[in-house]
C-alpha cells in the first residue's frame, strides 16, 4: 500500500516543485513601448521585467534603420532590480530596434528585441 501511495504522490510532488520554480525573465513593458510610433524622441530607454535581473551582466543595444549600433550609456545599476535603463543619444525621425539580453537571478540568460518609430 505504501508503495502505491508513493508511486501516486511522486509525480504530483514533482509537478508542485516545477510550479514553484522561478520563471525566466519576461519583458513586461518598455519605454518607448514595443511597436509604438512616438512624436518626440525619448531621453531614456527603460525595460521592466517580471523578476529581478543581474544588471551588471545584462545588455541593452539600440540600432537605427540602417542596422548601425548607437551609443548607449551603460545600463544603470541603481533603481528597481527588475528594470534596465539607459540614456539615449539625440534621435531623429525613423525606425529603431532595441535588443536586450538579461541574466536573471535564477541564472537563466534570456534575450529579445522590439522596434519603435519616431514620426517625422
Amino acid at each position: 500500500m505504501k508503495r502505491l501511495v508513493g508511486a501516486l504522490l511522486a509525480p504530483a510532488l514533482g509537478l508542485g516543485w516545477a510550479a514553484l520554480a522561478a520563471p525566466h525573465p519576461l519583458l513586461l513593458e518598455s519605454t518607448p513601448a514595443a511597436g509604438s510610433t512616438i512624436a518626440v524622441a525619448p531621453p531614456a530607454l527603460s525595460l521592466r521585467f517580471n523578476n529581478r535581473v543581474e544588471k551588471p551582466l545584462s545588455r541593452l543595444r539600440l540600432l537605427n534603420e540602417r542596422g548601425e549600433s548607437l551609443p548607449l550609456a551603460v545600463p544603470a545599476s541603481d533603481g528597481p532590480a527588475d528594470r534596465l535603463s539607459a540614456l539615449l543619444p539625440a534621435l531623429g525621425p525613423g525606425a529603431y530596434r532595441v535588443e536586450w539580453q538579461v541574466l536573471s537571478t535564477d541564472g537563466h540568460v534570456v534575450s529579445g528585441r522590439f522596434t519603435f518609430r519616431i514620426a517625422p
